[in-house]
């Protein structure tokens, strides 16, 4: 899914093996483009798994660190997409949850670091398998 303030930007979803870097789009938020297209955002389901290609680096927004200036690099490169915030409009609601359990707003990553989407969420390949098997429609 793409955040509420990427909706009127050029878009598409996240396939496994995507290559994919931050991007501030100019829309208020940042979200994931693909390495070779800047101008497109790929939406991330839920569930999603990335790689990062080094440890993710990201804002600290909290009273200390806006005054230190401080920039936060976790030791983890890799990531399951989430959503919280939910039922809430108009606020971010894309983030990433490392495996420490932390939860870092996507927003709040610094631009340009590269991911790989290794996993798409296990609901998003079950439906699709499912549909496959669905039995063909027989007109008598």
């Amino acid at each position: 899914m793409c955040d509420y303030s990427l909706h009127s930007v050029r878009s598409r979803p996240a396939k496994i093996g995507d290559k994919l870097m931050t991007k501030d789009f100019g829309t208020g938020t940042r979200g994931f483009a693909p390495v070779t297209d800047a101008s497109t955002a790929v939406c991330v389901l839920p569930g999603t798994e990335l790689a990062f290609a080094s440890e993710v680096r990201h804002a600290d927004w909290t009273i200390r660190s806006l005054i230190r200036g401080a920039r936060v690099k976790t030791p983890h490169k890799t990531a399951i997409f989430r959503r919280i915030n939910k039922g809430q409009e108009r606020i971010h609601r894309d983030a990433l949850e490392f495996p420490d359990g932390k939860v870092v707003l996507l927003t709040r990553l610094y631009e340009g670091q590269e991911a790989t989407v290794l996993q798409l969420p296990a609901e998003t390949r079950v439906a699709v398998e499912a549909k496959k098997r669905e039995p063909g429609l027989i007109v008598a």
